[in-house]
């Protein structure tokens, strides 16, 4: 079992026995002009037909986090396609589509404080068991680091549409999902994240 196998969020509480709540989690969104260079990045989508996962993560989202990157270059490393080992018996393992971590440990994971799962199928929530089950592994991991970073930040993204989690001792999902067209919340919540780990 691995991360990819959780599909069902039922599934996930049965497992970890994890609370589950919908709310708001971002009450006040500061918005964060994107840069000439992620507008045009984001324009020339259109010319490379996106129809699959690996094509939108690459012209849309991977854009996006680079543009957080550019943002907090002195605070935090990007990973992609990396293998996150946490617990191997609780299925807590596998490649996960991009990690953020706190810190410049380039050459292994370091302290993940956010987890960003690519939905399949263009259908956002099929995303959110396997996006959660990252999060305790993150959680799980940060312990046997010795971080002490327990609260876990997540997204679950089709690239146009994008929904946020948040891990501590339960999980919560936010009632809204982002779009694409809204990219100057979506980067305001994304720093406002980051700037809750400083």
């Amino acid at each position: 079992m691995s991360y990819s196998d959780f599909t069902e969020l039922k599934q996930f509480n049965n497992k970890f026995d994890i609370n589950i709540k919908f709310i708001n989690l971002f009450n006040k969104i500061n918005v964060i002009e994107p840069s000439d260079w992620l507008k045009t990045s984001l324009q020339y989508r259109v010319y490379l037909h996106s129809t699959n996962e690996k094509s939108k993560s690459e012209t849309i989202v991977q854009p996006i986090l680079n543009e957080l990157v550019r943002l907090n270059k002195d605070f935090i490393t990007l990973y992609s396609g990396e293998t996150l080992k946490a617990d191997v018996s609780k299925g807590l393992t596998g490649e996960c589509d991009f990690v953020i971590t706190k810190g410049f440990k380039y050459f292994s994971i370091d302290s993940p404080i956010f987890q960003i799962v690519e939905a399949k199928r263009h259908d956002i929530d099929s995303g959110i068991a396997q996006c959660a089950a990252q999060m305790r592994g993150a959680q799980i991991f940060n312990k046997k680091e010795n971080s002490d970073i327990k609260c876990i930040h997540g997204c679950v993204t089709t690239g146009d549409n994008w929904r946020f989690l948040k891990l501590d001792d339960e999980l919560f999902i936010d009632n809204k999902i982002y779009y694409l067209d809204s990219v100057d919340k979506i980067l305001g919540i994304f720093q406002s994240i980051v700037d809750y780990y400083r």
